[in-house]
Formats: structure tokens, sequence, C-alpha cells
């Protein structure tokens, strides 16, 4: 096989209890990512669709993760690489991490597969240190992976795939607007108190307990950010009207994606999800806010070769 295609979707992170340690898959918004082999050495990026976001593999999270990759292995032949970007970056569901997730399992992929699957999480993480200042796997882990994961440890890399509840619908709304996450980790409290995280650590206890015996009420209870939250809805308009509407609307619960500003909300049913995506979408038009909204089941499959 000479050249391959990939679909690398987008993810929802942190999930309000499990900052920087949680994540799950999206399904149908992501990036398709070309990869061919070449008869030159190297990686080259030779076209990216839109965003006006850098070719050069020193400055593009997916040349970067994909020469990370290359320096485990010796081969005679290189790598050509083109994106069509489905994720606005700075948008909050994974933008960089679909394409840095994307490039190394394509490349694995025409290589025969030499590498684990935590291998190639390892590689991508190269390109989210990039674009973030930090290491952290919440975003690759579940799109290489698919489903729920958590992050035990980035030093160890040790990651956990969680169950994924039956009929579990995602709603994404994402005001017009860009976060980078090198700026939205720079609001966050490096010190917190310990009663804070007594209780943020029982939620994210209770809320993988949640998972694996699918009770709702549990999760809805659990779904809490006791230290991020407060400071980074401050970056995101309307955010605590939307999240308001949400749970009046049926939610399960309702939070900030990844660094925001895409907002995420957890429903039983398709019918209550999109529900939650017109009663949102009602409130943005009514203050005239540009957005962009979807729906989505959870991913189990995560990335995937496609024709």
């Amino acid at each position: 096989m000479d050249s391959i295609k990939v679909f690398s979707p987008g993810s929802v992170t942190n999930l309000s209890c499990g900052y920087d340690i949680l994540g799950f898959c999206l399904d149908k918004v992501g990036d398709t990512i070309t990869v061919t082999k070449t008869s030159e050495k190297g990686i080259k990026i030779s076209s990216i669709d839109k965003y006006n976001l850098p070719t050069s593999i020193d400055k593009n999270v997916a040349g970067i993760a994909a020469q990370a990759m290359m320096k485990d292995i010796n081969l005679d032949y290189g790598f050509d690489i083109k994106i069509k970007k489905g994720i606005k970056p700075g948008s909050g569901i994974g933008s960089s991490a679909a394409s840095s997730a994307g490039v190394v399992f394509a490349i694995n992929k025409l290589i025969d597969s030499p590498f684990s699957d935590l291998e190639l999480i390892r590689f991508a993480m190269e390109g989210e240190k990039f674009v973030s200042g930090s290491y952290h796997a919440d975003n690759v882990s579940p799109i290489l992976l698919g489903g729920f994961t958590l992050v035990r440890s980035v030093k160890d890399l040790d990651i956990i795939k969680l169950p994924n509840p039956k009929g579990l619908i995602a709603t994404i709304i994402r005001p017009e607007i860009e976060i980078k996450t090198s700026d939205s980790r720079k609001v966050v409290k490096l010190k917190v108190t310990i009663d804070k995280m007594v209780q943020q650590s029982a939620n994210l206890a209770a809320f993988i307990s949640s998972l694996y015996t699918e009770d709702y009420d549990l999760m809805s209870n659990s779904i809490v950010d006791e230290i991020i939250e407060p400071d980074r809805a401050l970056l995101i308009p309307e955010f605590y009207n939307i999240k308001d509407i949400s749970i009046e609307s049926g939610a399960i619960a309702c939070g900030i994606s990844g660094s925001g500003p895409a907002i995420f909300a957890l429903s039983k049913s398709n019918k209550i999800a999109n529900d939650i995506l017109n009663k949102m979408s009602s409130h943005f038009n009514s203050v005239n806010i540009s957005y962009n909204g979807f729906v989505s089941i959870i991913n189990s499959e995560g990335v995937k070769v496609i024709d």
C-alpha cells in the first residue's frame, strides 16, 4: 500500500471533573488526511485546505508528530501529507489533536503497524505539546482509542479505555470566537484548596463509576467542575445561560469542551440532544452571537481508514 486516507475525528475533553485526563471521541466532525509514500526521505506537508495553517513540518502539529515517529524507524522513503481540516483551530474540540493523531495513525498503517496505540499516543502528544506548551493526552487518546478514555499518567503513559454507555448523545455548540489552548491554560490557577481538591476527586471517581453502571443521575451529579470552569467560563460568552438552558431542556450535564469556546451537553436520546441544540441556537441568535453546533454519538471506533 502506497497511499492511505483516514478520517480523524474531534474530541471533547476535561468533562468538567477530569481536567487534562478525561475525554471522549466525537463522530462525523474531524479532519480527512491523505498520506502517500514518496521516493524522497522525510516528511512533507503539501497541502492544508483552510485556516491558513503552516505547512512547515516544524511549525505544524501533524509534521511535528510525524517527525517524532520517524525518529524511531529507519526507512528508505518518505511521506507526503495532505490535510482537509474539518475542525477550526481554537474551537475546543481537538483540532490539533485530530491532525496529530490522524497522521501518526495513517503512517503506522502504511508501514504495517509496528507501533502500538500507546506509542502512537506518545508521538501525537509531541504535536499537542507544540501547540499548548505542555504534554497532555486527553484529546489524542480518545481519537486513537475511541469512546471514553482516562489518562492516569502522562509520564508513564498509562491510558485506560472506559465503558461507552448505550444511547449517550453529545450536543456541541461553539460560539464563533477562537481561544488558544495556551491562552486558556494561563487562567488556570496553579494552587487549589484541599476542600476543592477533595470534591473534584469525588466527582471524578463518581463519573467513572457512572460509566460502568450507566447511572445517569450519578453522572449528572458528578460532571461538576470545582476548579477550572469558574475561570475559563469568563472567556466564553453566554456560557452560564447556555448551561442553564441545557439542563432545563433535559441534559444530563453541560460544561466547557477542552479549552473552549465549545460547550458540550450530554443527553440520553437524539430527541433531547437536538432539542437542546435548537434552544442553544435560539439563545445565541437572540444575543447576536454567531455559532456552529451539531449533535454526535460517542464514537467508539476513533480514527479510521476511509476510501
